[in-house]
């Protein structure tokens, strides 16, 4: 039996994250989790990590679409935050930002970590970004590493 199964430890991995600027004061403690779990347990040096700002979770999709296109990353990172309000927007743009981003996933053959939070009020989003629920950037980030060792171990069993 072939087991695959992937590490974190990549140091020579090349990782974008695609950051939300609404919410910021949410998302900086995302990019801060996902920026040292890259360091700490991927072992990547600064170099290796590209941050590239949009202005809402919105327009992560694109913006992930044209750093998978560009061939220089082994996996990407999405982060950004959703806070339900009183109106559908809520439903559209994280409904539209998870499937943009899965898309990208797919059809690019790249790991893209989602790391958006969809969550009902501000106290959730505080709690995914660092407190009791942890660092949901910081998952994100574990999983795109854990992705790049897989998705090279499939490669080279073909």
């Amino acid at each position: 039996m072939n087991v695959i199964e992937g590490i974190v430890n990549n140091p020579d991995a090349r990782v974008a994250i695609a950051i939300a600027r609404f919410n910021t004061f949410i998302n900086n403690s995302l990019l801060e989790g996902a920026r040292d779990t890259l360091k700490r347990f991927g072992g990547l040096p600064e170099e290796k990590i590209t941050v590239v700002w949009v202005p809402g979770a919105y327009e992560l999709p694109l913006a992930v679409k044209a750093l998978a296109e560009s061939k220089r990353y082994d996996a990407i990172i999405a982060l950004g935050t959703v806070i339900r309000g009183g109106t559908p927007h809520f439903e559209y743009v994280a409904g539209e930002c998870s499937s943009g981003l899965s898309n990208i996933a797919m059809n690019s053959n790249i790991p893209v970590a989602f790391g958006v939070l969809t969550t009902e009020n501000i106290e959730q989003a505080i709690e995914r970004a660092g407190t009791k629920a942890g660092n949901k950037g910081s998952e994100a980030a574990l999983a795109a590493l854990e992705m790049v060792s897989v998705m090279k171990a499939i490669k080279s069993e073909i």
